[in-house]
């Protein structure tokens, strides 16, 4: 008598429990179509604006962060460096070169979810082109350590991967026509343990 309705019944908590783990999955794994990669470093461009991917949308909504229109900023992050290799917190790397053209740039370190790594109290946890050091050409080195290093240092904690987070605003890069011809800074590992 009991059979049929408890058939249906585990019927349908299956589906519902699918349907949310495969949504949450997806969410966790994408933050939509259209990234473009430079140098190692990505950004989805399009997830910021209206037209974005459904997706996009739900990983933004999911996520709660500030988001840049599409001619305010870009965001790009970068897990590997010149060699393509994972960053990680028992490593020292260099990160060289110059940013696309842009008003203003940040950089941070955060762990894979995106969320900001803190290496300590009054320790340099992050940069922008207001602060940098450069040489006269305009170009710069940053060393990303855990350990103190002169110059521009940005302190990471030891505490295994992390992702760069690099976002430029007021750029033309940020505008579709902007997209060619980029040029990124390189990281590069430069040792690793003491």
């Amino acid at each position: 008598m009991f059979r049929v309705p408890l058939i249906v019944a585990t019927a349908l908590i299956i589906a519902f429990a699918g349907g949310i783990l495969s949504a949450l999955s997806m969410l966790n794994a994408s933050v939509g179509f259209g990234a473009i990669e430079v140098a190692g470093w990505r950004a989805f461009p399009a997830a910021q604006t209206a037209s974005a991917d459904p997706y996009a949308k739900a990983h933004r909504a999911k996520g709660g962060r500030l988001l840049y229109g599409s001619a305010e900023g870009l965001q790009f992050t970068a897990a590997r460096d010149a060699q393509g290799l994972t960053l990680t917190g028992t490593c020292s790397y260099r990160m060289s070169g110059r940013t696309p053209a842009t008003r203003l740039w940040t950089l941070y370190a955060a762990d894979a979810d995106g969320n900001r790594l803190n290496a300590g109290a009054e320790l340099p946890t992050a940069k922008n082109s207001q602060t940098v050091l450069r040489r006269r050409d305009g170009s710069f080195d940053i060393v990303i350590s855990r350990t103190a290093k002169a110059g521009n240092w940005l302190a990471i904690p030891d505490a295994g991967a992390f992702q760069l987070v690099l976002t430029l605003l007021d750029t033309p890069a940020a505008a579709s026509t902007g997209l060619s011809g980029l040029s990124m800074p390189v990281i590069e590992q430069i040792g690793c343990g003491q």
